[in-house]
C-alpha cells in the first residue's frame, strides 16, 4: 500500500491550552477535551471513532473551520451559512500543515450536504461567464438524485485528487456495497496524493489498508486496531452467533 508522506497536507492537530482559563463550557466540556494532547494524522486516511455525542463531529468540525472552510460543508470558496449551530472549537485548535499544499479540498457533512446542494443551485441562478458550480458534481442537481446518489456524484465527480478531504460520516445514505465503491474511489485518490480524515461509524471505511483509527472516549483518545473496535467485534458477533446475541438482546 502506498504510504503517501509527500501529500500529508495536514500533520497533526494540538489544543491552544494557554488561551484556556476552563473547561465548564462547551465543547471544553466534551470528556476527550480534558485529556487532548496532540493528534497526529496519517498521510492517507485517519478515521476518528467513537459513540454518538461523544464529540467525533465536533472536533471534525472545529478542525475544517480552523482551515478555512464552511462550517455546512463545501470547498473554500463556498461560503455561506444556512443555520448558524457550529462550536468555537476552532479557535482553540492549533493545525500543523505539511509542507505541501493540497491542490484540491472538501469538506463533506452528511447532515448539511442538502444545504451545499441549495447553495450550488443559488450561485448557478447568478449570471457567470464561466461553467456552472453543478458541472463540477457531474451536471445534474443534486436535488433530483436520491441522497446516497448525491453523495456519491461529490465523491466520484467533485473529488479530483492530490486534495484533502475531511469527511463527516460519508457512508450514512450509502448501501455496503456503494462504501466498497467509495473505499475504493479512495483508494484511486489516495493513490493521486490525497490525505483523507473522516469520521464513521463504518467498519468497511475503517478496514482501509494501513489507515489509522482513533477512538474517542470518556477517558480521552486512543490508536486502536480495525479488530479492537467495538463496530468490528459486534458485526463479527452478529454474523457468526446471532442467535446467542438475539438471545441475550431480547431475554
Amino acid at each position: 500500500m502506498k504510504l503517501n508522506r509527500d501529500s500529508q497536507f495536514i500533520r497533526e492537530v494540538r489544543l491552544k491550552e494557554e488561551l484556556i482559563s476552563s473547561y465548564d463550557t462547551f465543547p471544553l466540556t466534551l470528556p476527550f477535551m480534558q485529556n487532548f494532547g496532540t493528534v497526529s494524522f496519517h498521510p492517507n486516511l485517519t478515521c476518528l471513532i467513537g459513540e454518538n455525542g461523544i464529540g467525533k463531529s465536533t472536533l471534525l468540525e472545529g478542525i475544517a473551520i480552523a482551515l478555512g472552510f464552511n462550517p455546512e460543508g463545501g470547498s473554500l470558496n463556498f461560503s455561506f451559512s444556512s443555520y448558524d449551530s457550529h462550536s468555537n472549537l476552532d479557535s482553540f485548535l492549533r493545525v500543523v500543515k505539511g509542507t505541501n499544499r493540497a491542490k484540491d479540498s472538501f469538506f463533506f457533512r452528511a447532515e448539511t450536504f442538502y444545504n451545499v446542494a441549495t447553495n450550488i443551485e443559488e450561485l448557478d441562478k447568478e449570471p457567470a461567464a464561466g461553467r456552472k458550480v453543478i458541472d463540477s458534481f457531474g451536471g445534474k442537481s443534486l436535488h433530483e438524485q436520491s441522497h446516497g446518489e448525491s453523495f456519491f456524484a461529490a465523491f466520484t465527480e467533485r473529488f479530483r485528487g492530490n486534495g484533502l478531504y475531511i469527511l463527516d460520516e460519508p457512508e450514512a445514505a450509502l448501501s455496503p456495497l456503494r462504501q466498497l465503491s467509495m473505499l475504493a474511489r479512495m483508494h484511486e485518490l489516495i493513490e493521486q496524493d490525497s490525505q483523507f480524515i473522516i469520521s464513521t461509524h463504518s467498519p468497511i471505511l475503517m478496514a482501509y489498508p494501513g489507515a489509522k483509527i482513533i477512538q474517542l472516549t470518556e477517558e480521552g483518545m486512543e490508536e486502536i486496531s480495525l479488530e479492537q473496535t467495538q463496530h468490528y467485534s459486534i458485526m463479527k458477533q452478529f454474523f457468526e452467533d446471532r442467535d446467542r446475541l438475539f438471545h441475550h438482546l431480547f431475554a
